[in-house]
């Protein structure tokens, strides 16, 4: 015959405590409880001895607050392996809930006084580089013991797991069976005994009124939600004037690699060719801070992660429709700062500012000036100091220069590291409207500005055209007017 405690039914509330057989023989006793939830679990257990005893026998809970939580989650394993290693997230992450209890006494003293960490030990990193949401747990238990001998932890087995987060995120595990076959647990014996189980969501169905009103509760927090977020944002956009187009730059300075002192930083402008322009408020330069480097394989980067933000407006003139449109170009300067507050150029360098837009990610190599002689080098070394460009646009082509031809015979350089920039574009412009006549004149000019293409090279080879085309004019302007006439004539 079946025992009678073979089968049971119970329906679980979210964080009700439900005892079993060992915590009710371990509680009943006053004097072995030491902290105040042991206190509060012995007179539970009495009021329900009074009360005619516990309804449950096999299945029981622990909630958040109970020891069996913090064991549980600090003592797992990913696998079934007898020889697991723990790997690095898995051993960080065991130590999630123990730590979330344990820094409420350090946050209010040491962590205000204490901002920054200059040598921060192996149990300070693992205790602060792990990534910690606040999370509630239940575990729903069955005792799976034989008949008549309930209340061994040996034959304690979790049947059901459900995690609460501080996003409101509920975490079932195992998922409720619903249409599913049942769950079955082996025990390990002579007998082999195989338990199944079913877990059901017993919560109240919402009525429809109150759904309802939930529901028009959500449309109106959302409407005033867009009413906000419209008026954040305005009831129109700002549209470029037709045959312009507008240009803006989220950049980020990343990092800085290869130099020969530490303590780096950047300083930086930009640089707007004929018929672009910026607001009034923009600024076209800055300086980041000053960086320390670190090791990062053979070589010493600096990571300074400085944001910063461009908006440009182009706008084509009357100009001829042979002049070739420029792209703003950024200028920078690597420079470094030592203890005793001596100064040194690390390297120059120039950065033309994509024409497509998008996400670009650029490593722009710099140079810097030298002198010939090792005074110059000692120089450097002990009083800091080294040779400057007057004109930083000379990484390029100089804004002055007028002339046909840039000369730099005997200027000597050297070169040094790179600088990465990360930088997302954003172009505007009506000719993305779908008007044909404004698409096909701004059509034009991006594919002047070589917007859709790299843009050097198709600056290249227009000017190479354009030069051609002047040697030829020129050339047949040299020839006399009878010599034109026959091939004229023969063509």
């Amino acid at each position: 015959r079946r025992p009678p405690d073979e089968e049971e039914e119970a329906e679980v509330g979210w964080q009700e405590k439900l005892f079993s057989q060992f915590e009710v023989d371990l509680y009943q006793n006053g004097s072995a409880c030491q902290t105040p939830l042991d206190r509060q679990y012995h007179e539970e257990i009495v009021k329900l001895e009074k009360a005619g005893g516990r309804r449950n026998h096999r299945i029981f809970t622990y909630t958040d607050h109970d020891r069996f939580t913090n064991l549980e989650e600090h003592c797992q394993k990913v696998t079934d392996s007898d020889h697991e290693v723990p790997s690095y997230l898995a051993e960080r992450m065991a130590n999630v809930r123990r730590r979330r209890q344990d820094r409420r006494l350090i946050e209010a003293s040491s962590l205000k006084s204490k901002v920054i960490t200059w040598e921060p030990s192996a149990e300070f990193i693992k205790n602060n580089h792990v990534i910690n949401t606040p999370v509630q747990t239940m575990y729903i238990m069955g005792d799976l013991g034989p008949y008549g001998k309930l209340g061994h932890r040996e034959y304690e087995h979790v049947l059901c797991t459900v995690k609460v987060d501080g996003n409101g995120v509920i975490m079932v595990k195992p998922d409720f069976t619903d249409t599913k076959e049942a769950y079955w647990i082996e025990l390990d014996g002579e007998k082999r005994e195989v338990w199944k189980y079913t877990i059901e969501n017993a919560s109240v169905q919402v009525q429809p009124e109150e759904e309802e009103r939930e529901q028009r509760v959500f449309r109106d927090l959302y409407g005033r939600h867009k009413e906000y977020l419209s008026g954040l944002v305005g009831s129109e956009f700002e549209m470029t004037l037709p045959g312009s187009l507008r240009l803006f730059v989220n950049g980020e300075i990343v990092s800085a690699q290869g130099y020969e002192y530490d303590n780096l930083y950047v300083h930086f402008f930009l640089e707007l060719p004929n018929q672009w322009s910026s607001p009034a408020f923009q600024q076209l330069s800055g300086v980041t801070q000053t960086c320390a480097t670190k090791t990062v394989g053979w070589e010493n980067v600096a990571y300074f992660c400085y944001p910063f933000t461009l908006e440009m407006f182009f706008t084509q003139g009357d100009e001829s429709e042979d002049s070739l449109p420029q792209w703003p170009v950024l200028y920078f300067e690597v420079l470094s700062m030592d203890f005793w507050q001596r100064y040194r150029v690390e390297g120059y360098g120039s950065l033309v500012l994509p024409a497509s837009p998008g996400l670009h990610m650029l490593t722009i190599p710099t140079w810097r000036p030298v002198e010939l002689g090792t005074v110059a080098e000692l120089r450097r070394f002990f009083i800091g100091g080294s040779p400057e460009l007057e004109d930083i646009t000379y990484a390029r082509i100089p804004s002055t220069f007028k002339g046909e031809r840039l000369s730099r015979l005997g200027f000597r350089t050297e070169t040094t590291g790179s600088v990465t920039f990360r930088l997302c574009c954003l172009q505007q412009s009506r000719s993305f409207l779908e008007t044909s006549a404004l698409r096909q004149r701004m059509q034009s000019v991006l594919d002047r500005l070589g917007g859709f293409s790299q843009q050097s090279c198709v600056y290249n080879v227009l000017e190479a055209f354009q030069r051609a085309r002047r040697r030829m004019q020129e050339a047949r302007e040299s020839l006399s007017q009878d010599l034109i006439s026959p091939s004229a004539s023969t063509g």
